[in-house]
């Protein structure tokens, strides 16, 4: 379909734009942040990136997928990141008719650590200019600039629904991949009675990696994303979610090894 061509388009020029690191960029970027580590240097830390280590984060990726298919809803969502490709597969699902009215949401965050973006904006009015870049009309457009975590996505996305009088009766929301079950465990406890749907751009772990996304960059982020989700369920801030045997084993290797750089500290009451 048509927004197929134009995601993939847009895809591709975010990735010669930060090859070249020069011409229009699609946002502020901020040198001090900008990433520079090529995909095939794959140390961090001195960690090593093997085969084993890939076989158990390919694990907990896996885990991370819900596998909801989307289905056409009132409101699209999409939360903000590091990663443009979210905006890209916002903008697509806009296209193919997933909703009429696209939300962003994301102030700025994380500016500390692994999810540190490159712009010093809002991420909702990155993603935004993102999307008006693939076509989505500035009118089907709203921006929510205030959230720093997952919970605060959600939350004022709502408030801001209400406060425009959108009566939406289903959404959509648009993640990267490896945030689908703690998006839907985060949905269960702050809007339960909301009808959604959450999915992302399909891809292996294999294929997510970028320059600027590489692979022991991702793994750490990864392990810090399966912590928070029985954490973040312990303190009552998502519902609870089964773990199973092999993903907490492939946890506590990846832990061995040494991915513990976005690991919340013990008795650290932090969300994200």
């Amino acid at each position: 379909m048509a927004g197929d061509t134009v995601a993939r388009n847009y895809r591709a020029r975010v990735h010669r734009l930060r090859q070249s690191g020069g011409g229009e960029q699609p946002y502020e970027v901020n040198p001090e942040r900008a990433h520079t580590r090529r995909c095939n240097d794959c140390t961090l830390d001195d960690v090593t990136i093997t085969a084993e280590i890939l076989s158990a984060a390919r694990t907990i990726w896996d885990y991370h997928h819900v596998r909801h298919t989307p289905v056409p809803a009132d409101v699209i969502i999409a939360l903000g990141t590091n990663d443009l490709r979210v905006a890209a597969f916002a903008a697509q699902l806009f296209h193919q008719g997933f909703g009429k009215l696209l939300v962003f949401t994301g102030g700025v965050a994380h500016q500390e650590d692994l999810l540190a973006t490159p712009w010093t904006r809002p991420e909702a009015e990155v993603f935004a200019e993102a999307a008006a870049r693939l076509g989505v009309p500035r009118d089907r457009m709203l921006l929510e600039t205030r959230a720093t975590n997952t919970s605060e996505n959600l939350r004022f996305t709502r408030a801001l629904l209400e406060e425009r009088g959108v009566s939406a009766r289903s959404v959509v929301i648009a993640v990267k991949p490896f945030m689908q079950r703690r998006t839907w465990a985060t949905m269960a406890v702050v809007w339960p009675e909301m009808p959604a749907t959450v999915a992302s751009e399909t891809m292996t772990l294999d294929e997510y990696f970028t320059e600027d996304l590489p692979p022991e960059k991702v793994i750490h982020i990864l392990m810090g994303d399966l912590q928070r989700v029985w954490v973040y369920a312990e303190r009552g801030w998502s519902a609870p979610q089964t773990v199973p045997v092999e993903v907490r084993a492939a946890y506590e290797a990846l832990k061995s090894a040494g991915f513990t750089s976005h690991l919340l500290p013990e008795g650290r009451p932090a969300r994200g």
